[in-house]
């Protein structure tokens, strides 16, 4: 799926192309600025973006055996949530319709969890 292809997806539910691209280009753009700054992005049941900095090392050319060092560099580390890694091993089965990964917890967002919706995600 590209990003034209989500765009298309969005606006099914959300009633028109033009809001769905900008929700769409907003959301992107919000990932890309804290994960460029450092910042861990995170979104229930998906997954966690996050820069990583590998340090400078040694590597060797294959066919010749020469050593030369290679620059620290940063890369894009994506871990899966539990919700979309069951849904990917198959451990549960993606529902006929509706939402595929559930919402976060209620109170999750202000950093206070209800103890009912611990217990019913645990």
């Amino acid at each position: 799926m590209n990003k034209a292809q989500l765009v298309e997806a969005i606006a099914d539910k959300l009633g028109g192309r033009r809001e769905a691209a900008a929700a769409v280009d907003v959301v992107l753009d919000a990932m890309v600025r804290a994960v460029v700054a450092g910042e861990r992005v995170s979104v229930t049941g998906f997954g966690s973006l996050e820069k990583v900095d590998r340090p400078a090392r040694y590597a060797r050319n294959p066919q010749t055996g020469d050593r030369f060092l290679v620059k620290k560099t940063s890369a894009l580390r994506f871990r899966p949530g539990r919700g979309f890694q069951n849904l990917i091993t198959g451990a549960k089965q993606l529902p006929e319709g509706g939402i595929a990964i559930r919402k976060a917890p209620k109170g999750s967002l202000s950093g206070t969890v209800d103890p009912a919706a611990e217990q019913l995600s645990a």
